[in-house]
């Protein structure tokens, strides 16, 4: 039987992102989950309304009450910076995906800003794998000291430095190519990888959460880290493309 995977994040209340989404995708492929809510959270398409973060140590019980027994975790919303040191605090050994969600779709905080250095700090040495958009990568340069407009691989190989085992660089934010999105994995003793799918008209809300819970259920059934991406990449591929049927 498959292990489950231990999701740690906020509540959307619109079930666009978050636990909510991650959920659901890893129920789509057959990977039982357990989850620990870092953050209740009121949201639509627009805007996040309103914000709650859960005491630290009702975290730290939740992620107690998960069990040791893990296929994986993957971290998404952690909101302030005692959250952060609690999970640290209490996460069990399993292959760990981080999607570092710093900001809302609509701008706003999700992580504040002493979180965020704790995150660099305690978090990234036991990264498996970090997941930042364009946008969230430049805030991860600055924390690093790494000066700004640095090309990509420069701030993930800072990354790596700093104890993380690998690096998938979304590009989506990146609009030079109008027909592909390309994603790039960087690690330590590797040439990077690079996963492109073709770029569809419009946006949705909880891509990073679906492909990071993706590649979290993935690495829970077996598959090496290279495969465990493209498959997650594909989950997020048939979702675009469904909304784009369904537009037109």
């Amino acid at each position: 039987m498959t292990r489950p995977v231990l999701l740690v994040g906020g509540m959307d209340s619109s079930g666009g992102a978050g636990l909510l989404r991650d959920t659901a995708t890893l129920a789509g492929i057959g990977v039982p989950a357990r989850v620990a809510v870092t953050a209740v959270t009121a949201q639509t398409d627009h805007a996040v309304t309103a914000s709650h973060p859960v005491p630290p140590e009702v975290v730290a019980a939740q992620i107690a009450a998960a069990g040791p027994n893990l296929g994986a975790i993957k971290i998404g919303m952690l909101a302030t910076v005692g959250i952060v040191q609690a999970v640290a605090a209490a996460l069990p050994s399993a292959p760990l995906v981080l999607d570092p969600v710093l900001r809302s779709s609509s701008g706003a905080d999700l992580l504040d800003s002493a979180g965020t250095v704790l995150l660099v700090e305690r978090l990234l040495p036991r990264v498996s794998l970090l997941t930042p958009n364009l946008l969230e990568l430049q805030v991860l340069a600055g924390l690093l000291g790494v000066a700004e407009g640095e090309a990509s691989e420069h701030i993930a190989r800072a990354l790596l430095a700093q104890g993380c085992g690998a690096v998938l660089v979304k590009g989506g934010h990146d609009t030079e190519d109008t027909r592909l999105s390309a994603d790039t994995l960087y690690r330590r003793d590797d040439e990077p990888v690079t996963f492109a799918s073709p770029r569809y008209p419009g946006t949705l809300r909880g891509t990073g959460c679906q492909l990071a819970s993706g590649i979290a259920g993935c690495l829970a059934l077996g598959h090496p880290l290279v495969e465990a991406i493209r498959r997650a990449k594909g989950l997020v591929d048939a979702r675009f493309a469904a909304a784009a049927v369904v537009e037109d």
